[in-house]
């Protein structure tokens, strides 16, 4: 796109764009480091720990929990910094307070479960659901589903968008077929992604070092579609999403990118501080608070990518986040097969096979950041190659599917062979 086809504020390139955000990250690691060392002392104080055992836990000395506590506390610094710092580049927006309530709903029940360790798992996932029913009320992530009704299937306009209830005070978006859709769409979403980040949090440093690459991962999407922006478009968002959305208004265009931005900064900058203690011999641990939180804030700037119901740029966001979604897939599967409930624990996890092999936990989890990365790359690269046609996107997704199989292949026949010594 030419540079007078741009809006003024994006005409001076990505790096002047990012510079705004610079002091959201600085806030929210500084807070983090601070904080994390004061949650690990309380937590000790009040016997808030995981304890070791024989089976999969392979630390050998209680470890503290409430790290999540600490990067609840980090992102909402960062969130709240952007109010008093951002005000002069027309892409941001205050952020979602949405977004907010369900953060506080999620690390609630996280906490919950951290300090009363037989929280009845369905009282987790009202937590997840009520959250993602507040950011589907205000309409944040709804127009996902008009990319895939539209797109996908092929059904045409006037039925995705016939009125079905006039919007009001209580809901952003009037009830369509596509509001219906994305609702749907956004309950799944959550509910995955909270899951499967827990489920992934079985290394020391392992989730927060995958949510910082996953970050990074979804600024550089974020940044290519804010360059993508002309003045058309800033007016176009601006009338799908409403003032009410947002705490107030500055500039004359509205968009959820200015959010991904400043929750990119502020997630990337938690768990960077996090990680300083959460590395091996991780100090302290996330908990329950931690991944389920860190899983919903990934999932909704996956969301606020579909703002303008361009799928593509949810399957990339997805792409960056499938390495939680990949293990989640191949838990959900190997219980299946074998009879078991979906929540009995097993030692057949992506980290767990690796570890058998590699026996070191940190050579592990740096093996899982590499392919995170991989993940993060392809992600970035459908994008490229949707915005600017150099390379078929089809061949990203041709890459995409091969490394996502392999994966599997590997991990059912590594399961497969850890299972069979195990009864012999």
């Amino acid at each position: 796109m030419p540079p007078e086809a741009q809006p003024p504020f994006l005409q001076t390139g990505w790096i002047s764009l990012l510079s705004n955000y610079w002091l959201v990250f600085v806030v929210a690691f500084a807070v983090s480091v601070i904080t994390t060392p004061i949650m690990r002392w309380v937590a000790i104080k009040t016997g808030i720990v995981d304890h070791p055992d024989e089976a999969r836990k392979l630390h050998k000395e209680p470890v503290a929990y409430l790290g999540g506590v600490a990067i609840f506390l980090s992102v909402l610094s960062g969130i709240l910094v952007s109010y008093l710092w951002i005000n002069k580049i027309q892409i941001f927006q205050p952020f979602p307070l949405v977004v907010l309530l369900g953060m506080f709903v999620i690390g609630v029940t996280g906490l919950a479960d951290d300090i009363f360790k037989d929280w009845a798992p369905r009282l987790k996932v009202a937590g997840q659901l009520i959250a993602a029913a507040a950011i589907a009320q205000q309409g944040v992530g709804t127009r996902v589903a008009e990319g895939f009704l539209r797109g996908v299937l092929g059904i045409p306009e006037s039925v995705c968008n016939y009125t079905l209830i006039e919007a009001n005070f209580l809901l952003a978006d009037s009830i369509t077929l596509t509001y219906i859709t994305g609702v749907i769409i956004i309950g799944f979403f959550i509910l995955g992604a909270c899951n499967a980040a827990n489920l992934l949090d079985g290394l020391d440093g392992l989730l927060s070092g995958t949510v910082a690459i996953t970050c990074v991962g979804l600024i550089a999407i974020s940044t290519m579609v804010a360059l993508g922006l002309t003045e058309e478009n800033l007016v176009g968002i601006m009338e799908h999403f409403p003032k009410s959305n947002f705490l107030s208004n500055r500039g004359s265009g509205i968009t959820l990118i200015g959010a991904n931005f400043v929750l990119g900064f502020s997630v990337l900058g938690a768990v960077l501080g996090f990680l300083i203690y959460n590395f091996n011999p991780a100090s302290i641990f996330l908990g329950d608070s931690g991944s389920l939180l860190l899983g919903y804030l990934c999932i909704v700037m996956v969301l606020m990518l579909g703002e303008q119901g361009r799928t593509f740029l949810v399957v990339a966001g997805l792409i960056v986040f499938a390495l939680p979604i990949l293990d989640t897939l191949l838990a959900i599967i190997r219980r299946k097969v074998a009879g078991k409930p979906m929540s009995e624990p097993d030692s057949n996890h992506i980290h767990h096979i690796i570890k058998r092999r590699f026996v070191n936990v940190k050579l592990t989890v740096l093996t899982l950041y590499v392919v995170s990365v991989i993940f993060c790359l392809l992600g970035v690269a459908l994008v490229w190659a949707h915005t600017t046609g150099a390379v078929g996107a089809w061949a990203i997704y041709l890459v995409a599917i091969i490394v996502f199989g392999g994966i599997c292949l590997v991990s059912f026949r590594a399961a497969h062979k850890h299972h069979k010594s195990c009864v012999e």
